[in-house]
């Protein structure tokens, strides 16, 4: 069946596929609201001739998707790891800013990923090269080339992660601001990456994203010098939209920043 994209609003080896993914460059220009579970939003339809039946339609999805999501959170739980979904643009530096991580990583903390991307499996060999568990997610692989990564994509992933030996998992999302914040996966926190090269209207444009961010690495923030990305305004924007939200300043090129986020990622809660 067709997705719908829900206009309204969690010892090393790697096992992945060569049949996959790319960096999908999505930067479509509306807002959503997610809910992570209970009653939401999905939105006014009213102006589709099938306003009713797509509200319908939109919900079981949804509905599907949180309960999967909850079994994800039980074997997570069950397993005793932490899993952190990671969200950001195309381009932002997810794998990079990541790999610094992972290679920083001591024997005392063990990562595994989950590697969403729509083809390809560039970034997913990237970071097995750090010596992490990998496995990859082609939303184009049965799962209709979707944008963003739900909790049965997240599901089908598990069997090829040795959960019991790892503590925390990193699910690095498909490159996109807007549907991977809609989606409940099962993760106990959200960490957003904005490289500045994005522009600092970014949060006002994008609220969901940035509202349902747990954390927010600034990235690239070595190409300051460079541009003319006003930071004040950036964190103002941010605070607009989501107050109080802990901000990382980070140069994956550079290695600034990078220990704090590696801190960020192992501590909890979220």
């Amino acid at each position: 069946m067709g997705r719908f994209h829900h206009h309204s609003h969690d010892d090393h080896h790697h096992d992945h596929d060569h049949d996959h993914d790319h960096d999908h460059d999505h930067d479509h220009d509306h807002d959503h609201d997610h809910d992570h579970g209970g009653s939401r939003d999905v939105g006014d339809h009213s102006g589709y001739t099938t306003g009713g039946l797509r509200v319908d339609v939109l919900e079981q999805i949804l509905g599907e998707n949180d309960r999967t999501a909850a079994a994800n959170r039980a074997d997570f739980d069950a397993a005793g790891v932490r899993v952190v979904n990671v969200m950001s643009s195309p381009g932002a530096g997810k794998t990079a800013l990541l790999t610094e991580v992972f290679r920083r990583a001591g024997d005392d903390t063990r990562f595994g990923v989950i590697e969403g991307d729509i083809e390809t499996a560039i970034d997913a060999d990237r970071l097995a090269e750090t010596g992490v568990a990998v496995s990859l997610v082609n939303t184009a692989n049965g799962f209709g080339g979707e944008c963003h990564l739900d909790a049965t994509m997240v599901r089908s992933s598990l069997p090829r992660l040795p959960l019991d030996d790892l503590d925390i998992v990193v699910i690095e999302n498909v490159g996109n601001l807007v549907c991977p914040a809609e989606f409940d996966v099962g993760e106990n926190g959200r960490l957003m990456v904005f490289s500045v090269t994005e522009g600092e209207e970014k949060p006002l444009k994008y609220p969901v994203m940035f509202r349902s961010a747990d954390a927010i690495v600034v990235n690239k923030i070595d190409l300051l010098p460079h541009l003319d990305f006003d930071l004040d305004r950036f964190v103002a924007n941010v605070e607009s939209v989501n107050p109080g939200v802990r901000l990382l300043m980070t140069s994956a090129r550079t290695g600034e920043g990078v220990d704090e986020v590696a801190d960020w990622l192992t501590s909890d809660p979220a």
